[in-house]
């Protein structure tokens, strides 16, 4: 998939541009977006033999129309159902039904029942232009598409979910495959676009490059060519000094496990050295446990001075707490000019004593940025892009908000988002591997935007690495052991 993610708006203007100034009719991108359709679900499903198209209005139900066609000739058993009046088609919407006919293709009325028999469903009902709230017979015919119990094709995206936001607008589909076209829209990464669209895979129906030269991204997703430039082959002559001293602070009375995972990461991720800062009660088990790991005994911040003067980058908040011992250290860590990476009850305590800092990365969870930001865990959900813009400049530095379709800001102003990562990563301890996972690029020399980013999608992949064996039961440290495997493209 590209890298670039756009407003619904913006992918309007990109297929203006090919038919307009370039001349290619609008039939023939309906066609060749229906033949790409077509490929990707008899590829995914080809036991699938008997479909179901269920049209709209639009161009959307005009590639419901050709899919069908397309499908019939395939050999594959076809009905059709639209939701409106064909009557009321025009342009190539109506060309495609047309055509579908002229093939002796039958189109019936929704009449509030699916074919039982299908074995796959095909949503051709809104697309991406929906900009109200679905009702009337359209919403009866995304609950009776939801519970059927064929796979689910959308064409473009699911019915229901808004192009731009994610948002379900009143009721949505739910499909196992989201084919969609000309360029990747925001809203199937974004809010509930995740858990509506399946797998998502794309075709740019060959519309040349400068169609899009000048139409500005909503997002950049985080890809292959990214990693391969931050992470290149190492020299044959390097040494562990090449790779940075990454200083983890963390682990307060019960809780040295997140600071281990964070320490691990970060030498899984190529830091040359990982010192840890850690409460005096179990410095000498995180060493027992990993050897690898420098452990110090920290009582206040006096003890901590002389370890931030050998540090080149700093992760501060794993297993910190907010007793009296964290907050001693706080006072230090807020006064450093080192790069650093904050993340879990760092945060909670920078949100009751805020401060703009350039050189740090924050990685709050949606609770955590509720905190942050004096919001509610709805209004951080509600408007992700808004909320990553506001923290980076409510506290300076690198804002990266987790979650399904982590966003990270940067310094050109356009977000980063991950669409890597699964379901099983939504356990104990993944914030905590993440937190070194950013602070060894920091520590090998990237900047705070790469670290962030690159950090995001290497800790992502590497879940996906651990989920082969299955999401349910994940630990965080399966995926700090897959961290290896990803960080050498």
């Amino acid at each position: 998939m590209p890298a670039n993610i756009y407003s619904v708006a913006s992918v309007r203007e990109i297929d203006r541009i090919a038919i307009e100034e370039h001349n290619i009719a609008g039939y023939v991108l309906m066609n060749r977006a229906a033949a790409s359709a077509v490929k990707a679900a008899r590829e995914r499903y080809p036991e699938a033999n008997r479909w179901q198209v269920i049209c709209g209005s639009g161009n959307n139900g005009g590639d419901g129309y050709v899919v069908a066609r397309r499908a019939a000739h395939d050999g594959i058993v076809v009905s059709v159902l639209t939701m409106l009046d064909p009557g009321s088609l025009s342009g190539d919407a109506a060309t495609a039904y047309e055509d579908f006919v002229a093939d002796g293709g039958v189109v019936m009325p929704w009449s509030g029942e699916l074919d039982a028999e299908a074995t796959l469903i095909v949503d051709a009902m809104l697309g991406s232009g929906l900009e109200r709230e679905v009702s009337g017979a359209f919403a009866d015919a995304v609950s009776a598409i939801n519970r059927h119990p064929a796979v689910v094709h959308a064409l473009d995206i699911a019915t229901g979910i808004n192009g731009d936001s994610g948002k379900v607008m009143g009721n949505a589909v739910i499909a196992g495959l989201t084919t969609t076209f000309v360029g990747l829209k925001a809203g199937l990464f974004l809010g509930d676009g995740p858990n509506h669209s399946g797998e998502v895979s794309f075709d740019d129906l060959e519309i040349p490059a400068q169609c899009r030269s000048g139409i500005p991204a909503m997002f950049k997703r985080i890809d292959d060519q990214l990693l391969q430039r931050a992470l290149p082959p190492r020299a044959r002559g390097a040494h562990k000094g090449d790779f940075g001293h990454v200083l983890v602070i963390g682990g307060g009375p019960g809780m040295p496990g997140a600071a281990r995972l964070c320490g691990e990461a970060a030498l899984r991720s190529g830091a040359g050295r990982v010192s840890i800062a850690t409460h005096p009660d179990h410095a000498t088990l995180i060493t027992a446990t990993r050897p690898e790991l420098m452990s110090h005994s920290v009582a206040d911040k006096r003890a901590l001075t002389p370890l931030l003067e050998k540090a080149d980058v700093v992760a501060f908040g794993p297993g910190l707490g907010q007793s009296d011992w964290a907050r001693d250290l706080f006072s230090l860590v807020s006064e450093s000019v080192l790069p650093t990476v904050w993340d879990a009850d760092a945060l909670n305590l920078l949100a009751n004593e805020s401060n703009v800092v350039e050189n740090r990365i924050i990685t709050p969870h949606p609770g955590e940025a509720a905190t942050l930001l004096s919001q509610s865990t709805a209004e951080i959900q509600a408007d992700r892009p808004a909320v990553v813009k506001a923290l980076s400049e409510q506290y300076g530095g690198i804002a990266v908000l987790k979650g399904a379709g982590t966003l990270i800001s940067s310094d050109t102003g356009r977000p980063f988002i991950c669409t890597s990562g699964n379901p099983g990563m939504a356990v104990p301890g993944m914030g905590d591997v993440l937190t070194g996972v950013i602070a060894a690029f920091l520590a090998q020399g990237l900047s705070l935007t790469d670290a962030a980013s690159v950090g995001v999608e290497v800790h992502a992949r590497a879940g996906d690495v651990a989920a082969l064996a299955g999401e349910r039961g994940m630990l965080a440290s399966d995926v700090v052991s897959a961290l290896q495997g990803v960080v050498n493209p």
